[in-house]
Order: C-alpha cells, then structure tokens, then sequence
C-alpha cells in the first residue's frame, strides 16, 4: 500500500509518518523504482503501536525505547512496567499541575466582573499585579 493507504489503515496522517521515519522512529519502508513509499501489514502494525504510545502521552523518545522492546522478543517485562510506572508518575504531576491552573483560573474568573469597564482581574494577575475584585 502507498503512505495514504497506510495512514488510513493506521490512523497516522502521512506528514506524521515522514516525520517518524525522518527522526528514525520507524524504518523507512521498501520504494518501488519510481521512488514510492511501499508499506504492509508489518509497518501498519508498528504505525499502530506509535499511535497507541503517543495517544497516552509517551514521548517520541519513551515511544522508540517501547518500540525496540516490543520488537525485542527476549525483552524483560519489567523494564517496559518500568518505563510505563514512570509515565503515570508524570501524568499524575501533570495532573496535579492542570488542576491547579483550573483554581486558580476560576478563582479569577470569578473575580472578573466581565462587563465593560477595563478593569480585569485576569489581566492583573496575567501582568503579576494583585487580583482586584469585580464590582
């Protein structure tokens, strides 16, 4: 199949896949004689796996390393559980952070009076200045 077809069957868009393949993720697949991408169920397959790796937020990097363990039959379980633990440690940081923002911006949207007077607590506290009160 040519890159348009495998990114269908992949769910991977074709810029994406150049991507990949120019930062060494994945394999560039076999090119007929006019110079074509020519892909198959295999690099599918692997298309797949990076797109499930990159929609739970494993980086490029944490991607390739799960990529070389999936493909290394006689890996340990462990280093991927390792790698994985250490992925929801970052995603519960983040977390932490993202609830964190949403107080504090909803603390601040209540302070916004949203009419149209210039005043904007918002703003205020955007520039560093003290939240003032809505009136």
């Amino acid at each position: 199949m040519n890159i348009g077809q495998a990114s269908s069957a992949s769910g991977v868009s074709a810029k994406m896949i150049r991507y990949y393949e120019s930062i060494g993720l994945i394999s560039p697949p076999n090119r007929t004689e006019s110079n074509y991408r020519v892909y198959g169920a295999d690099e599918v397959h692997t298309l797949r796996f990076v797109k499930r790796a990159r929609t739970l937020g494993f980086s490029v990097e944490e991607t390739a390393t799960l990529l070389g363990l999936w493909q290394d039959k006689s890996r340990a379980s462990a280093e991927v559980k390792d790698i994985a633990t250490a992925h929801i440690g970052a995603l519960e940081t983040k977390i932490t952070e993202l609830q964190s923002m949403v107080k504090t911006l909803k603390h601040l949207a209540h302070c916004c009076s949203g009419d149209n007077r210039p005043n904007c607590p918002i703003l205020d506290d955007l520039a560093g200045k003290p939240a003032s009160k809505g009136h």
